[in-house]
């Protein structure tokens, strides 16, 4: 019995699914279900069909087929038993046996005909043991990933008590501070409602030679930076038990430890290592605009899913443009955009103000009242003017990202990550691009551009770039480093943060009018575009 090649396919012969046990090109296995069809008798009761070269053992789902390619020599009897395993496996798989559900489920399906059918032999098992490879269930695992789930409790609750610690040691630090401003006459209360209005400015007090508490007060031990503020990981060191900590418990740690130095003098350390840029939030490093008595703003945000191999998973663009007057004399305009440029095509809509005129087509677009003998709102900013683009272009990704990882034969891997700014319209700023680290392994990196840091919070590694432009040296760069683990996808999601100074739809003002043809009043265009979601899958 050889089984040539297992699939379904509808009534008409397209192929929803197939798997070829037997080297088989996917033309000939389409030409054979083609061909199946007009094959079948009517008015029949028959199971299989042949032809001078092959045998077809089938079987109705519903609107579909579900079809066994076999060689005339093979066993007719075990033949239709594996058709009906096939068919109990789709059956218990998917809800109901349409092409819909059954490409969904089409990964699942595939790999249950693996286990059915091996180099074309039948193997020796049955539907109970076809479903519980599938779930691919571990004791062992499962025991572990109790383990690692009570670990991280148990680190929470101790990082928990060490910042109610802090912030007893905080308060106590405040209540000593009004102490001893009290006999020069301010109220530590008094004043504002954070109650430091008239507290006079005290210069960092030195602990190294500080009198020592009173023996009723405990001695709590003194205050440092935390890891990740100070000197950086060494390779090769030992992680201690707060390091460890950290790494359980990342962000939540993170906001105490930061809320108890905020208050609590503390000595700093300058680090080898640049600091983690956090994703960028308000304009970041975007250079300020000097607003003019009409002032644009154009805001974008961009969702972008990227695929390791290349191409574009999903991607969407949102922008608005915001007009605000400020001098009721100028209020009587009308704005006049550049012609469109290539971004989008068809796919980018636009949506006016209800008051604002819609385009008109095969004409300059024009953003002006419906109503020319009214002015636009002064002193307030109005969106006149919304965008949406939805689709997998790549030639509309801003900046590409390619992320290498390549295993060595001494268990560890190399990881070559490269960018390259693809709109030249744009410039970037506060670039962030964070790779995920494998746990445990912290990184070698043997050549970089900008500058890179570690971030414990998330474990990763954060390589930032201050602006990138085209036209001079910061349009590419790239970053290699060595790591332990050779598995490839520890390395994903790669996600990166910026804000750039442009927009992407490639809209721009033309000029700006007053509607009864009087001098053109002055304008500023602040445009700028920033990160929801840019991630590399």
């Amino acid at each position: 019995m050889v089984v040539l090649a297992a699939s379904i396919c509808t009534k008409a012969g397209k192929g929803v699914i197939s798997r070829q046990f037997r080297d088989m090109t996917r033309t000939r296995i389409e030409s054979l279900l083609a061909s199946f069809p007009k094959l079948i008798p009517t008015n029949t009761q028959h199971t299989s069909v042949e032809t001078a070269e092959v045998r077809y053992v089938y079987q109705p789902l519903e609107d579909l087929y579900i079809v066994l390619i076999t060689n005339k020599a093979s066993n007719i009897l075990q033949d239709i038993d594996t058709l009906h395993l096939f068919a109990r496996v789709v059956s218990d798989l998917c809800r109901s046996a349409d092409e819909r559900e059954i490409v969904k489920h089409a990964f699942e399906l595939l790999g249950a005909f693996d286990e059915i059918v091996s180099l074309g032999y039948r193997e020796n098992v049955n539907l109970m043991q076809v479903r519980s490879v599938l779930e691919m269930e571990s004791h062992e695992e499962k025991i572990q990933e109790i383990i690692a789930r009570n670990k991280e409790a148990e680190a929470k609750e101790e990082l928990k008590r060490r910042a109610k610690q802090l912030e007893m040691q905080r308060r106590e630090q405040q209540k000593r501070v009004a102490a001893g401003m009290g006999g020069s006459g301010g109220s530590y209360l008094g004043g504002g409602p954070t109650g430091y209005s008239s507290v006079p400015r005290y210069d960092t007090p030195d602990y190294s030679s500080a009198p020592s508490r009173s023996s009723a007060t405990p001695t709590p031990a003194p205050t440092r930076a935390p890891a990740f503020k100070g000197s950086g990981m060494k390779l090769g060191s030992k992680k201690t038990k707060q390091a460890e900590l950290l790494d359980a418990l990342g962000g939540d740690v993170l906001a105490s430890t930061e809320l108890a130095e905020a208050s609590t003098p503390v000595a700093t350390h300058t680090s080898h290592q640049p600091p983690s840029a956090p994703k960028v939030t308000g304009r970041g490093s975007l250079p300020e605009v000097e607003e003019k008595s009409v002032h644009i703003v154009i805001k974008e945000t961009i969702s972008l899913s990227l695929l390791r191999d290349g191409g574009v998973q999903s991607m969407e663009v949102k922008g608005d443009m915001n007009l605000q007057v400020s001098d009721a004399s100028q209020a009587r305009i009308k704005l006049t955009l550049e012609p469109p440029s290539d971004f989008g095509g068809s796919a980018l809509q636009f949506k006016q103000h209800p008051n604002v005129a819609k385009f008109v087509p095969n004409q300059p677009r024009v953003v002006a009242l419906k109503d020319s003998s009214k002015s636009f709102p002064v002193g307030q900013s109005l969106a006149v003017l919304k965008w949406r683009y939805a689709g997998t272009d790549e030639s509309n990704v801003p900046l590409s990202i390619n992320c290498w990882p390549s295993p060595t034969n001494d268990g560890t891997c190399e990881v070559s990550i490269e960018y390259e700014l693809e709109n030249q319209d744009l410039t970037l700023y506060d670039v962030v691009i964070s790779i995920p680290l494998p746990d445990g392994s912290y990184p070698t990196v043997s050549s970089h551009s900008g500058e890179w840091s570690l971030d414990t919070s998330s474990h990763s590694l954060a390589w930032s770039i201050p602006i990138i432009s085209s036209g001079d040296d910061t349009q590419t760069g790239s970053l290699i480093f060595n790591v332990g683990g050779a598995d490839v996808s520890v390395f994903f999601p790669v996600e990166v943060n910026f804000i750039g100074q442009g927009c992407l739809a490639g809209l721009a003002i033309e000029s700006v009018e007053k509607v009864d043809g009087s001098e053109a009043p002055e304008y500023s265009l602040d445009a700028f575009v920033s990160t929801d979601e840019y991630v590399v899958i």
